[in-house]
């Protein structure tokens, strides 16, 4: 896809990978509406790069996991820009509790982090699905998670949400075929304050071990993982219901000899 003069909606874009996906969108003279939940002064801030970038920006605060709000955000990516092309379900959530401290696990953080990472993203592809077939060449990329293939994470609420995720690709890719791709990026451990957050003193420590672990010998940066989704984007157009690792080789290991 030519991204020039296109528009997108990506979900969760006020840091990290969100961030880094619009700006890179934005670098490519892509228009970008950055969503947010709460934290609308970083979500600004994107914006503003995106503009000093040459695209135009627009702002929408919408809890993904609720249908209104997000049928209201694509009304305001069609009004802003005449247009949508890109949809990128970035928006995630999580809790750190061990795997095997099962009682931890509330109902809460199902219904949270699975109406957040899972029903989210069938909610944003809905309501967008008119717009992004009219386009012609609509793309959707889904950020899951390594932790959807391994089963290894922060929590098995999380885990299970990414692997849903992931098969909801494939289902999702027949759906809107041919005319929209429908493809997803499994990120490893990611550098960056929403892990640091939910790690805590154990940051350090944990990134070590990935580090090792990894055929690379090191692990992402948020710009590793906007580099994966745009080459789903730009690359071959006929890739559809695929996910992509970029775990800088965790699922290959680290060498043996």
């Amino acid at each position: 896809m030519e991204l020039e003069g296109k528009a997108a909606i990506i979900t969760g874009a006020s840091r990290g990978v969100g961030r880094a996906t619009a700006l890179a969108l934005a670098a490519k003279g892509c228009n970008v509406l950055v969503n947010y939940n709460r934290s609308k002064v970083e979500a600004e801030a994107v914006a503003a790069e995106a503009r000093a970038l040459g695209a135009q920006a627009a702002l929408c605060q919408a809890d993904v996991a609720e249908d209104k709000p997000v049928r209201a955000m694509v009304a305001v990516a069609l009004e802003t820009f005449g247009r949508l092309d890109v949809l990128v379900n970035n928006a995630g959530t999580t809790t750190f509790i061990p795997h095997d401290d099962m009682d931890a696990v509330t109902d809460a953080h199902w219904d949270g982090i699975l109406g957040v990472n899972l029903k989210g993203p069938f909610l944003c592809a809905r309501a967008a699905r008119a717009a992004l077939e009219a386009s012609g060449d609509g793309v959707i990329i889904n950020i899951s998670s390594v932790a959807g293939i391994t089963g290894a994470g922060s929590c098995i609420p999380y885990c299970a949400s990414k692997a849903a995720l992931n098969t909801m690709t494939v289902a999702l890719a027949r759906v809107f075929a041919p005319k929209v791709r429908v493809n997803g990026v499994a990120p490893g451990f990611i550098e960056g304050s929403w892990t640091r957050d939910g790690l805590g003193g154990a940051y350090e420590a944990v990134k070590g071990k990935c580090e090792a672990g990894a055929a690379l010998g090191r692990v992402c940066m948020p710009e590793d993982v906007a580099a994966a989704v745009m080459s789903l984007i730009t690359g071959s157009g006929l890739v559809t219901g695929q996910t992509l690792p970029v775990e800088g080789g965790a699922l290959v290991g680290a060498k043996m000899f």
